[in-house]
């Protein structure tokens, strides 16, 4: 399709990290390892909280589904970054970049709401224990779940088309191992003002709303905490938010850092590695944030080996004996 003087793109060429075959090598490995620890971590945090009775509470049924966006997410751009690692094939169709991209919007928008609910239900457990059952009974936690998958898609819609309707008739380099908002807007042909103005209300809006639920949730949490006459009370409770506070310092972090920062203070490599923070290892580290920081989590675990180690040694006893 004419554009101008040039051709509409159909196709865009990942730059990656880098072209030196030896790194490149090493990378794949990095990455198929972090990706595979993913995989299974975040997998095994779905099945555990299904297979546990103890763990079918409010709490442990949003991490669930934070472990599924965790996974979602990470798997938006991983596989393919390792394709382009490991056959050197760094090209990507338009249609796969825009799908890429507004993958990567749905769960990365999710993960900022679920873990302002997942504030939410701390305060509510520890400043509301009485109302706690009603506040969070499985009608209103299905609700939070459900609203905060419809309010991803839709911020992914509205922000995929703006960038997505624009032309691309000229260079098709991006300058990212993903279909990343920055590199794509040095891309376009068209006036990119709507789509900067649209991507900066979102973002803000988004990040500035999350976090101030989490703020005020947590302030309340501190002053609950405070209140408490003995320090092991004060422990117990402060310990139920530990994993949570770890993992959303560690998320908005370098959020705030790559979509902040104005874009002449930093280089484009030096993105590139925190891309890869909140893209790729932090979806890695949030299982094992909250399976080694949770006394429920590891009880859950030993009941289940227990259980598989007493199947075992009972179909050992039937064999023996049959």
């Amino acid at each position: 399709m004419a554009a101008g003087n040039g051709t509409m793109v159909t196709e865009f060429i990942l730059f990656g990290f880098t072209d030196d075959q030896n790194l490149q090598t090493t990378l794949f490995v990095l990455f198929l390892v972090i990706y595979t620890i993913t995989l299974m971590g975040n997998l095994g945090i779905i099945m555990l909280i299904r297979a546990s009775p103890q763990l079918h509470t409010p709490m442990y049924y949003f991490l669930s589904h934070l472990s599924l966006s965790d996974m979602c997410y990470s798997s938006t751009v991983t596989p393919k970054m390792l394709e382009n690692l490991r056959q050197g094939k760094r090209t990507i169709s338009f249609g796969g970049c825009a799908l890429q991209f507004a993958v990567a919007a749905i769960f990365g928008t999710n993960e900022c709401f679920l873990l302002a609910v997942m504030a939410f239900d701390r305060y509510s457990a520890i400043c509301r224990p009485l109302l706690y059952p009603l506040i969070m009974s499985n009608k209103v936690r299905v609700q939070l779940v459900l609203a905060s998958y419809i309010g991803s898609c839709v911020n992914a819609v509205i922000f995929g088309s703006s960038v997505f309707s624009l032309s691309f008739c000229g260079p098709n380099e991006i300058n990212h191992f993903c279909c990343d908002f920055p590199p794509l807007m040095e891309l376009a042909c068209s006036d990119t003002r709507v789509a900067q103005i649209l991507n900066s209300i979102t973002s803000i809006l988004i990040i500035l709303v999350t976090i101030l639920i989490i703020a005020i949730s947590y302030l309340c949490i501190l002053s609950a905490i405070l209140r408490i006459p003995s320090t092991e009370g004060k422990h117990k409770a402060f310990s139920t938010c530990a994993s949570h506070l770890t993992a959303v310092t560690l998320f908005y972090g370098t959020l705030t850092f790559i979509y902040t920062q104005p874009n002449s203070r930093f280089s484009m490599d030096q993105k590139k590695v925190v891309s890869v923070f909140y893209m790729v290892v932090i979806p890695m580290l949030n299982p094992l944030i909250y399976s080694l920081r949770n006394k429920d989590v590891k009880e859950a675990l030993r009941r289940i080996f227990s259980s598989l180690k007493m199947s075992g040694l009972i179909y050992a006893m039937k064999k023996k004996l049959f």
